[in-house]
Parts: C-alpha cells; sequence; structure tokens
C-alpha cells in the first residue's frame, strides 16, 4: 500500500479500537481531561485538549455528530447577521473563525458560496440597498479578519439577465436585478465533526461513542456502554461538558433556550440549475431570509426557520408541518413555478442550544429566540465541571478553546496555550496542494488528501466502485472507509452521519440492504457483525 493508499497515522477510528479503548478508559487510570459530547464543540474540545499534550477521553452517548451539528445549513457564515442586532464582537469572531476554516484549518471541506438575492417587487428599493450596505460591510468584516480576497470575492450588483443566469428558477416578472455576496460553505457539518474526532485521535484523545455519561462530578463521570449496558467511572481531572441542549440535564443550573432550525430537502431537478444559492427575503422581516442551499448530490436544502421549542429535547427534532408550509411560501414568493407539498422528499430539524438569560421567574416568553444572542458562554459549576453553551457551528473552536483554557486554569492542569488555530484537520492541505490530489474532484471535497486512498479501495474491489443508490454519488468504497477509519459502527451511523443518504427516507430505504451486507462484512458492532470481520473487509486495528 502506497503512503497515498493511507489514511492519516493513528486517525483511525474503527470498532476494535474503540472496544479497546473503553476497556483501558473505563475504570482506567485517570485522565487530565474527560469531554462530555461530540458534537463539533466538543470534538473540538477534544482535539484543543489533546493538542496541549493532555490526556483526553471523549464520550458521546450516541455517535459523533448525532446531536445539532448535523442538522445545520452547512454553511459558515461571517457574521453579518449579528452586524445588524449590533453584535459587532460576535460577528468579527465569526469572521475570522470563518477565515481560520477557510485558509487553514480545513480548506478541503469549506468553500466559497455566491449567493444571490433578488430584487422582486416584493423587496422595496429601501430593502434593497440596506441589504446592499449589509453585504459591504460584511466584506469589511472578511479585511478585518484579514481573510484573501481570493478566499471569497467581493459582493457586487447584478442586472436581471445575470440574476436569471446564477438562478434561472426565479420569475421574470418585476425582476429588477440582484445582489450576488459570498459566504463559506462546508461540504457537511458531520463529515466537519469526524475530522476533528479522528485529529483528536491521531493527538491520542480516546473518542468513545456508544458511551452515555450518567452523572458528572468535578472530577469524572459514571458512565454506561450502551453496546453493553455496563456501567462504570472514568475518572479525570477536569470535565468539560458540551453536550450543547442536554447540557442542562447533566450540570444543576444551566438553562438552556432551544431554537428550532427546520430545513427541507428537494431534489435538484425540481429547481433546476442553479450555479449559486439564494438568499430569499422573509416578506415582513428586514434582516430575516430564507437559503435556498445546493448541495451537488442532486438534493437542495431549503431553510431556516427560527422557533422556540418548549417541553423536553428529544434525540432527533420532529419538523411541524407550520415550518414546512412557512418554508414553501416563502420560496414560493420568487419562484417561476411554485413548489408543492409532495416535492419535498425530506426535511430535517436543529436544535440551537441558545443559554437562557432571562430571569427564572419572569412571567413573560421573553425575546424571539431569533434576537437572542449567539455569544458562546463557558460555566463552571460549584462542582468544578466547565460546561459550554451557546455559540454556534462556525465558532466551534473558539468556544472549544475557551472550554479548555476554563478547564486548565480552574483544575491547575500544566498546558500551553491552544494550537488548533494553526492546526489543519484530518485531509486538509492548501487549496494549491488539493487541487493537484490525484483523485475525482468530489472525492477531494469530501476526503481531502486522503481521497486516493478512498478511491483505492475501490480499485482493489470492483464492487466498491458502484453506487450504493441510483442518481446518489456515494459509493461502496465510502461506506467501507467510514467503517474501517471515520468509527461508524452501524449503517445508520453511515447512512445519517458519515453520508447524508438517510436525510431522504426513500433513499434511506432504498439503500440500506447493501449497506447492512457491507457493515455485516467489514464489522460494525457487535449486534450487527462483530468487532472483527473477515477477508478483505476485516476492520484494521487502531
Amino acid at each position: 500500500m502506497s503512503p497515498a493508499d493511507r489514511p492519516a497515522a493513528g486517525a483511525s477510528l474503527s470498532a476494535a479500537r474503540r472496544s479497546r479503548e473503553v476497556a483501558d478508559t473505563v475504570g482506567g487510570p485517570e485522565v487530565d481531561v474527560l469531554v462530555v459530547g461530540l458534537g463539533a464543540t466538543g470534538a473540538g474540545a477534544a482535539l484543543d485538549a489533546a493538542a496541549r499534550g493532555l490526556s483526553v477521553a471523549a464520550v458521546d452517548a450516541h455517535d459523533l455528530a448525532f446531536g445539532t451539528s448535523r442538522w445545520s445549513s452547512k454553511l459558515v457564515h461571517g457574521g453579518l447577521r449579528y452586524l445588524a442586532s449590533a453584535q459587532v464582537d460576535v460577528a468579527h469572531e465569526s469572521a475570522v473563525e470563518r477565515g481560520v476554516l477557510m485558509e487553514r484549518t480545513a480548506p478541503h471541506l469549506v468553500r466559497a458560496q455566491p449567493f444571490v438575492l433578488p430584487l422582486t417587487p416584493l423587496v422595496s428599493r429601501g430593502q434593497g440597498a440596506l441589504a446592499w450596505a449589509g453585504f459591504r460591510a460584511g466584506d469589511a468584516l472578511r479585511l478585518a479578519a484579514r481573510t484573501a480576497r481570493a478566499t471569497l470575492p467581493a459582493p457586487r450588483r447584478l442586472s436581471a439577465v445575470e440574476t436569471r443566469h446564477l438562478a434561472p428558477v426565479l420569475r421574470p416578472d418585476g425582476l429588477r436585478g440582484g445582489l450576488l455576496s459570498w459566504d463559506g460553505r462546508l461540504t457537511d457539518d458531520a463529515r466537519l465533526v469526524t475530522a476533528l474526532a479522528r485529529t483528536a485521535a491521531a493527538r491520542g484523545a480516546r473518542i468513545l461513542t456508544r458511551v452515555r455519561a450518567l452523572e458528572l462530578t468535578g472530577s469524572g463521570a459514571r458512565v454506561r456502554d450502551e453496546l453493553t449496558g455496563e456501567e462504570g467511572v472514568i475518572r479525570a481531572r477536569a470535565v468539560v461538558n458540551a453536550s450543547g441542549v442536554w447540557a442542562g440535564a447533566l450540570v444543576d443550573g444551566i438553562r438552556i433556550r432551544p431554537s428550532r432550525g427546520t430545513h427541507l430537502v428537494l431534489r435538484s431537478e425540481r429547481l433546476g440549475p442553479l450555479p449559486a444559492g439564494l438568499h430569499v427575503p422573509v416578506p415582513g422581516e428586514t434582516n430575516r431570509f430564507v437559503l435556498v442551499l445546493p448541495q451537488g448530490d442532486g438534493r437542495v436544502y431549503v431553510g431556516l426557520t427560527d422557533e422556540p421549542v418548549d417541553g423536553d429535547v428529544p434525540d432527533v427534532p420532529e419538523v411541524p408541518e407550520t415550518d414546512v408550509g412557512f418554508l414553501l411560501d416563502v420560496l414560493g414568493s420568487v419562484l417561476d413555478a411554485p413548489v408543492h407539498r409532495e416535492d419535498v422528499v425530506g426535511a430535517f430539524a436543529g436544535l440551537r442550544p441558545l443559554l437562557d438569560t432571562t430571569a427564572p421567574d419572569r412571567h413573560s416568553a421573553g425575546p424571539r429566540t431569533a434576537d437572542v444572542s449567539r455569544r458562546h458562554a463557558v460555566l463552571t459549576s460549584s462542582e468544578g465541571v466547565v460546561t459550554v453553551v451557546g455559540g454556534k457551528l462556525t465558532t466551534y473552536r473558539r468556544m472549544a478553546e475557551d472550554a479548555v483554557d476554563t478547564a486548565v486554569a480552574a483544575r491547575g492542569l500544566v498546558a500551553g496555550p491552544s494550537p488548533t488555530a494553526a492546526l489543519p484537520l484530518v485531509g486538509a492541505a492548501a487549496p494549491q496542494a488539493l487541487a493537484r490530489v490525484r483523485a475525482p474532484g468530489r472525492l477531494v471535497r469530501h476526503y481531502g488528501t486522503e481521497a486516493p486512498a478512498v478511491q483505492a479501495l475501490a480499485a482493489r474491489d470492483p464492487r466498491l466502485a458502484e453506487r450504493i443508490l441510483p442518481g446518489h454519488p456515494v459509493t461502496g468504497a465510502e461506506l467501507v472507509w467510514a467503517l474501517r477509519h471515520e468509527g461508524a459502527l452501524d449503517e445508520a451511523d453511515v447512512l445519517d452521519r458519515r453520508t447524508r443518504v438517510g436525510l431522504v427516507p426513500e433513499d434511506r430505504a432504498a439503500a440500506l440492504a447493501a449497506v447492512r451486507e457491507l457493515v455485516g462484512e467489514v464489522g460494525g458492532t457487535g449486534a450487527i457483525g462483530g468487532a472483527g470481520g473477515t477477508g478483505e473487509f476485516s476492520a484494521e486495528r487502531g
């Protein structure tokens, strides 16, 4: 096997490695830092601590990116919306972190995405002028964050002809032009989390999925292996609670005000060619838009809502029909032909973990969740558990750094400053180097410099070169890679997080049998095929 055909050293996550590290960690020697939650912030905290030379264990009751981190708009925002609400510090932080991802840590997963805001009769000239001023301010944020112009082009005005060229689906009647802007766009949010976890693992962190934290203290956690039912204790000098919307269930005094963001999934052919995404103004709102996001895999996402959620927090949020109707209505306000309910082939909703800062005894409903600050907070309980909440996907790295800084200071750990602003994730390389990777462009956008290793699996076994589903680009090789190197344990991990086939229930059902067969051959969890496997598909150790 040539170097190009190998995964990054030490970064392979597999069922075998998980089993070994669970046995070594639960009831084992004390670690420096225990992280609870393996979304973007938790995986980022595990990487941050490990990169400082600390011993780390990170647990999640489910899978990598099981919660909010897989339900985003797949965008890395520059913070423009926060300028409109005078949150200048949040806007600047967002722009800085966007530049870090695009230019240093994950250029293979984050690239520039053009957006068109159509100037329709529903957008007054005053609103258009305000939007243009906002886009210019956003470009000033890019400059202040020292992100290169080559990374994010300048906004500009478009004629009606240019607007229709970039978005032929728009209604031509009364269209007087458009505004072109740029922002960061993730290939996939769950892939970012996977890259973070694998990079942390390469630095020695133990990434333990399917391990539920039952009780936290300042010196560790009582946990349960969800695969075996066995319980035990992980001892730690410092504990970081990064469990998002579930943070309040583990630490007293943490009050979360979840906000639901819903997206619809459409087939690409329903809207036709879309060289750019769309900002569709919400009627009656000055700073709120519905986004149309072409994915390049035969699908388009339409989102998002911002609605408060009361009651218990579910593992997987449901999408209410009111959200579907709202998004279709706003989308229909600019389209030449309306999208109907039967055109919606899938939908997903995520819950943002916004910190509730209102007085507990207040009788009013408080501000709309759309108006609640996206600032993150790092809170330390009386027992010494450090909880990080709030924020957003774009700023996960800064949130993780702040949480680890707090834990290091509070528990007297010996560690230097965070190096993660300059630490490339698994698969990352400069754009010029990525352009030279000998693999299809789609694989490079998903796997970066590891793309040839994924392609090599298909070269050795022609079955793995085949698509698992007609009309969708994912191949069997990508499923095997997910099981051998990305910590996937069963078909749900593969379909719903390592790939996003599962976002369309019809596609998920059609692919399930083929995926289940591969999981059985490669070897997943004991419930499906054991931690090992046989023949060509035997799971690699560690």
